[in-house]
């Protein structure tokens, strides 16, 4: 058996949050828990005591807890966690008010703001008074239209503090693929910004925004937070008006925080939208908040003036889990703009400026990084880095090995998989143990996630669905508009009734760590063999010619055969010698079934605002059905590549 790529110190162990974690678990609930895998097995067992743990250990704020922490634990969804609880979001992340630093912005051009812990509480009493002047309160929606800059998480917790619901989209959608999401949730106030810059490029973005402020008619005032141009105005935006100007007579005091139930919506979420209109995906406050509680403090170790980065957009839910860091007395670290400007080496330089702790990232980023070689282990100092993540899409095995060759050997290497429908993660990172090449590794705590085979049976070594067999506080509301939860239930609960089915195929290895080989509604199924696309990624992108691909399954002959294409490395050609050497890594390495019936060379692969290939797309293209909602695509000019294709017609 391989060794794993790194192992923690006894020292790491002892220190780690996770081991105080179980200790208190111990003490509170007099059992004996040895190790972390003894700790999740409590923790989906005696979900009421796990859960109040994490309340307890993280040190929550409430106006009253109350009694109950589960009713009708036995439904999911339905299941209702501390019914009789009141607490404010907002004033959970509000607990720090001294002069330490609470964010760090940077934007392209080396615009550095810094704000303390006051200065935030301040702009929050501000933006609150200015949202409760329109009439902002409880259960109204309010919107931002804003890059990853500090004054998006201020006028979130300004909101939420109010009652009202938060959600965002990044300046660099498109009109309708906004309007396709804030048009369904009909907010009161927009907030919106007058450009942003991207690869050293200014994108003035406010003609956009005046388009989409006069198709809201459920819109009181839309407000201008300048980023790129201090002095910019609010150009042809109706009933607009700047922050600076809506606040000049406007002057800090306490914030009152709303005190709401555990269930009261937070955020309205947006899924990516490439199979029709964006679902509106409704998270509670409770929810996020314990969710999140589990995942920072406890799973990645986060502690009072650690330094917190993730690269993301306002349109991501790592944006999200970004700004709740705050809460534990972290220091935020924002950026906006190409993590490759103006070189690859950027987001290591940050690293090393503002002594990250956590360094948030893609998979893409890092393999990206691999594909050109740079090598920030001999660039770049790290040392402050203990953890690096990475989430978005799967972390190839090879990704894994070039962490620890190029970027930083003894770091603390994290793969996340859950995303924007829970608000939070399935399966993540334990200080306590190994990781393992290619696996992530650990389920997270609080949630019974297993493996099933199509007969809803669990098992170990096989690859399956990914479910979770219990309710976890994260659970969504619902979604938005959808009459007797109908979509809600297709989405997640169709396939094994009371059991969350989230449509990864995975497999649960012999260490207890997750492989996730793609989605399984892409999963391709020649011959009624399911092979997952990412079996057949991680061996076309050992290739020096290829630079990334894509994999689909094409209805054929009755059957379905695996077409693969390829966007070619400089210089590279799609010859036959080329395409045998593709076949030859595939079966070797695979199965015969893997191997691809057809091998296309195309010029650009189309891709969600987060960065995900869109497999599920490209198939409706190839088959002639069209994208519902190009919108939702950062490059939806792609899609044109795959229409018609005559090497498809034989």
């Amino acid at each position: 058996m391989s060794a794993p790529l790194w192992t923690p110190s006894q020292d790491q162990i002892d220190g780690a949050n996770i081991t105080a974690f179980r200790k208190q678990i111990e003490r509170d609930w007099d059992t004996t828990l040895p190790d972390t895998a003894a700790l999740w097995s409590f923790s989906v067992t005696e979900l009421e005591k796990f859960w109040t743990s994490v309340w307890d250990y993280t040190g929550l704020v409430a106006e009253t807890r109350g009694e109950r922490v589960l009713e009708d634990g036995h439904k999911m969804p339905g299941a209702k966690w501390f019914p009789d609880a009141r607490l404010s979001f907002a004033e959970n992340c509000l607990r720090r008010r001294d002069d330490g630093e609470a964010m760090v912005f940077i934007g392209e051009q080396q615009l550095i703001r810094r704000l303390s812990f006051k200065d935030v509480y301040e702009q929050v009493s501000i933006t609150q008074q200015l949202l409760r002047s329109y009439g902002v309160g409880e259960g109204d929606h309010v919107a931002g239209y804003l890059p990853n800059m500090p004054e998006t998480i201020i006028c979130m917790l300004a909101a939420n503090s109010l009652g009202a619901v938060w959600s965002s989209c990044s300046p660099d959608f498109g009109k309708q693929g906004v309007l396709d999401r804030l048009s369904q949730i009909e907010p009161k106030v927009l907030f919106c910004t007058d450009g942003y810059w991207y690869n050293g490029k200014r994108h003035d973005v406010r003609d956009k925004t005046a388009s989409i402020a006069a198709e809201l008619p459920s819109l009181v005032k839309t407000v201008m937070l300048p980023y790129g141009d201090l002095d910019a105005d609010i150009g042809s935006i109706q009933n607009a008006v700047t922050f600076a100007d809506a606040t000049q007579d406007i002057t800090p005091t306490d914030v009152s925080f709303k005190q709401l139930p555990f269930d009261h919506p937070l955020y309205i979420m947006f899924s990516s939208g490439t199979t029709g209109a964006p679902k509106c995906i409704i998270h509670s406050q409770g929810g996020t908040l314990l969710k999140h509680a589990s995942e920072q403090p406890i799973h990645c170790d986060v502690r009072k003036d650690d330094r917190v980065f993730f690269y993301t957009t306002c349109g991501w839910m790592m944006w999200n889990w970004l700004a709740t860091n705050i809460a534990w007395g972290a220091t935020l670290i924002l950026y906006d703009g190409s993590p490759f400007y103006p070189s690859g080496e950027a987001m290591f330089t940050l690293a090393d400026t503002e002594k990250m702790t956590l360094f948030g990232t893609s998979a893409k980023f890092i393999d990206a990084l691999n594909k050109a070689a740079l090598r920030p282990v001999d660039t770049h100092d790290l040392s402050s880095v203990r953890m690096l993540c990475s989430t978005g899409s799967t972390l190839v095995p090879e990704g894994y090995d070039y962490v620890y060759d190029a970027v930083k050997p003894d770091v603390h290497l994290v793969s996340f998989s859950g995303g924007t429908d829970i608000m939070g993660c399935f399966c993540g990172g334990d200080m306590t143990r190994p990781v393992w090449r290619g696996e992530i590794q650990a389920r997270m705590l609080g949630m019974d996630v297993q493996v099933y085979d199509e007969e809803g049976k669990p098992m170990q070594g096989k690859k399956g669905e990914l479910v979770c067999a219990k309710p976890f506080p994260s659970v969504p509301l619902g979604f938005l508009n959808d009459e007797g939860d109908k979509r809600f239930h297709e989405a997640y609960f169709d396939m094994f009734p009371n059991i969350w089915t989230h449509g990864d195929y995975v497999m649960l290895t012999e260490h207890d760590g997750i492989v996730i080989f793609g989605r399984s509604d892409a999963t391709l199924n020649p011959g009624g063999v399911r092979i997952g696309t990412a079996e057949i990624y991680r061996q076309v992108e050992k290739l020096e010619d290829v630079q990334e691909s894509i994999v689909i399954g094409q209805d054929w002959d009755n059957d379905v055969r695996v077409v693969l294409f390829v966007i070619l490395k400089n210089g590279a050609t799609l010859d036959d010698a080329l395409k045998d050497k593709i076949k030859v890594q595939i079966r070797d390495n695979c199965t015969p079934r893997h191997v691809p019936a057809k091998i296309i060379a195309v010029d650009d692969i189309p891709r969600t605002k987060s960065g995900k290939i869109t497999e599920l797309a490209v198939r409706d293209i190839v088959h002639g059905r069209g994208v519902k909602n190009k919108e939702a695509l950062a490059n939806p000019e792609a899609l044109a590549l795959f229409e018609n294709l005559e090497a498809l017609k034989s």
